[in-house]
């Protein structure tokens, strides 16, 4: 008994020994993996941009109610529009995603260069946040931006909603115009207003045609015009001479900003959308009058806009309500409707609206979310280096079919550069941000733009 126990005791200093030495192998083991394990990936969320209702009224001492109606159904873009079955897709275009684009943008490709020539440009796209840079890219109503279901002031309500958007321009419409005086001093208030959370001034633009398009003759006693196509036998210098007072006109009231002329040729005789705000029904006398109504614009001190790219005059629908389409090729439409757009560009258009047309045989899909006809044709083909800017967003022949942000995302994908009135502008500033932070649009991209739309507020005074 005594002997095993001696025996049992004598080996405990050996056991302990072995202890210590796996331990310490353990702890070396454990030390290396944690050392030299793969980082792992970190994906970060998306932020959540809301916009909060406005509770406060607007300064002019009226109440201001906050629309809580779904964005889909507003009048504000100055066209009725009508209901229609939501589950009705355009033909072939059952999703944007299958429709459109189904891969993310080739971050890899090269692209153009996202730097202006001026240092001043530069220097504002460096303190400017990708928030700030995005909310740019919009032209919205007064009634989008600060929730309420009439603006004819400006006051807290603008002031706080350009902090939370800082868009690049708003748009108004005849229910925002009541006097000149009023008039002046709402654009007076809203500049002050923004220049108090931007150093970049805004577009203040209209719809000023002449004819049966024309909010400041309709309410405030501008020069008032008969449609435009009533002119047309009066020849190039009756174009510019009634361009060149709308400009006029509308300057001195504060605008900085015209959607005309229309580039549009009234071919269909079927069309009720367009019919006499065209200049003609001929391609080559449209093209001539539309480059004599550019220059006019030009000389009467505003921007100006060629619409409705590449070409609303012959179709028969009304892209306010629903899908509108045109059955011409590419090499119909070079014959034809380019030709008052190549005039109107190469007379110096500061921008080009492209419609919601649904070109059926080309690509099937609204122009305003074709990368085929903003980028390939209308950069390339036609070479127009200034800026596009879509017909509004909020029109049944978008808005029936897709979402605020799946339409944003689609049109800087497929490279417009004004976002107008889209139906929901908290949801598509937010698609656009969350596509930025997924990869499916670079900032590059949206850099792009934003460099375009203030070489373009410089050049015309605005900046």
């Amino acid at each position: 008994m005594s002997k095993k126990k001696k025996v049992k005791h004598s080996n405990i200093p050996l056991l302990l020994i072995l202890l210590l030495i796996t331990g310490a192998c353990s702890i070396a083991a454990v030390y290396q993996y944690l050392k030299n394990r793969p980082a792992e990936n970190v994906t970060a969320a998306p932020q959540n941009v809301r916009r909060e209702s406005e509770k406060t009224s607007v300064s002019n001492g009226k109440q201001g109610s906050p629309d809580k109606k779904n964005a889909s159904s507003e009048k504000n873009n100055g066209a009725e529009t009508t209901q229609v079955d939501p589950e009705v897709k355009p033909a072939e275009n059952a999703s944007l995603s299958d429709g459109i684009s189904d891969t993310k943008q080739d971050n890899s490709k090269t692209e153009e260069a996202s730097v202006s020539a001026d240092p001043q440009i530069n220097e504002l796209m460096a303190n400017m946040t990708l928030h700030d840079k995005i909310c740019q890219m919009f032209i919205v109503t007064p009634e989008s931006l600060t929730g309420y279901d009439l603006v004819t002031q400006s006051g807290t309500a603008t002031l706080d909603s350009l902090q939370k958007y800082p868009v690049g321009g708003l748009i108004y419409f005849a229910q925002n115009l009541e006097d000149k005086a009023q008039t002046k001093e709402m654009i007076s208030a809203t500049q002050s207003s923004n220049s108090v959370v931007s150093d970049i001034p805004l577009f203040i633009s209209v719809d000023e045609e002449g004819g049966i398009v024309a909010r400041c003759a309709e309410k405030l006693g501008t020069t008032d015009f008969d449609p435009m196509y009533t002119y047309r036998a009066e020849g190039a210098e009756k174009a510019y001479s009634n361009a060149y007072t709308i400009a006029q006109d509308i300057a001195s009231l504060g605008f900085n900003l015209d959607f005309a002329p229309v580039a549009d040729t009234w071919s269909n005789p079927d069309n009720t959308v367009i019919g006499t705000r065209a200049y003609s029904d001929d391609f080559s006398e449209t093209a001539t009058l539309v480059a004599s109504a550019v220059k006019g614009f030009n000389d009467g001190g505003v921007a100006c806009t060629i619409k409705h790219f590449p070409g609303h005059g012959d179709t028969a629908e009304d892209s306010h309500v629903g899908m509108a389409c045109s059955y011409k090729t590419i090499a119909e439409l070079e014959k034809q409707e380019y030709l008052a757009f190549e005039s109107g560009i190469a007379a110096g258009a500061d921008m080009v609206m492209v419609g919601h047309i649904t070109m059926v045989n080309v690509d099937n899909i609204p122009s305003s979310l074709s990368k085929t006809f903003m980028t390939d044709e209308l950069r390339g083909k036609l070479g127009f280096k200034g800026l596009i800017i879509t017909d509004a967003l909020g029109m049944g022949a978008l808005s029936n079919y897709y979402s605020s942000d799946e339409i944003a995302v689609e049109v800087i994908k497929a490279g417009g550069d004004i976002l107008l009135m889209p139906a929901d502008l908290s949801q598509a500033v937010t698609g656009v941000e969350n596509a930025v932070t997924n990869g499916e649009i670079t900032e590059q991209r949206i850099n792009e733009s934003v460099i375009r739309i203030l070489e373009l507020k410089k050049k015309r005074g605005i900046l």
